[in-house]
């Protein structure tokens, strides 16, 4: 049986491979983002159920985001809330300004757009995916102090709602380790020095290897499935073993 999804920060990456998926599984979906042409680009080439242009980190926008994708599914079975975005500076040179969009784009697009859906979700038994990072779980080295701090208080929101959406609504999080894709962090690392990206395989990976898209769209499709009945509040990691502690 399809169901009617809202897929956020859709118009790239994780999320847009997580929509093109679920749409192939003959699931309606709905993509969303910040830039109103590329979604349209994406929209007419990839033939989603439709897509809806806004920046989840207004409270004012998420809630009319999510208002029109359940208009227009006629219902609302899945969230996935995957908007988000890592950059910014570096440890010890954070500012209020990096903390404040940090927050707004790893935080806020997810929350914002739960609490505007919860109603909705609650007539479906829906179902909750947030996409978080293996930054926001333990100290990751290098990585900005700002977006882990983020990613951790996602976490905890998540974890904690569990306990108090209503019964029938299931919310888990799925925290991607080292994921390459065209375009992406480790394709540009890569192409700057292989050499050190399997140099820190070898030391930080013990399966060697960096994830890929698929790796975490297998995930997803098994969370809002009937085959996760009885997983909420979990946090799904997918890293090849980076952060698993002895």
């Amino acid at each position: 049986m399809s169901k009617k999804i809202l897929v956020t920060g859709s118009s790239s990456g994780i999320g847009l491979a997580i929509a093109i998926k679920l749409k192939k599984k003959g699931n309606l979906v709905i993509i969303n983002g910040r830039n109103k042409k590329k979604l349209i680009n994406i929209q007419k080439k990839e033939k989603f159920f439709g897509c809806e242009n806004g920046d989840l980190s207004n409270p004012k926008e998420a809630e009319k985001v999510v208002l029109k994708s359940y208009k227009k599914l006629k219902g609302l079975d899945v969230i996935i809330c995957n908007a988000g975005e890592s950059k910014s500076s570096p440890p010890n040179d954070e500012n209020f300004k990096e903390w404040n969009k940090m927050f707004k784009q790893n935080f806020f697009t997810a929350s914002n757009v739960i609490e505007s859906s919860k109603k909705y979700l609650e007539k479906t038994n829906g179902k909750i995916i947030c996409i978080s990072s293996i930054c926001g779980n333990e100290l990751i080295k290098g990585a900005p102090i700002t977006y882990s701090t983020a990613k951790a208080a996602l976490n905890f929101y998540v974890k904690s709602l569990s306990h108090y959406l209503p019964k029938n609504i299931n919310i888990n999080l799925i925290s991607p380790g080292n994921i390459l894709f065209k375009g992406s962090v480790w394709d540009r690392k890569i192409k700057e020095n292989n050499k050190a990206v399997n140099k820190m395989l070898k030391e930080k990976v013990p399966l060697n290897t960096l994830g890929t898209l698929e790796d975490i769209v297998n995930i997803a499709c098994y969370l809002i499935s009937e085959k996760s009945r009885f997983i909420s509040g979990s946090n799904f990691i997918i890293d090849g073993g980076q952060t698993i502690k002895t």
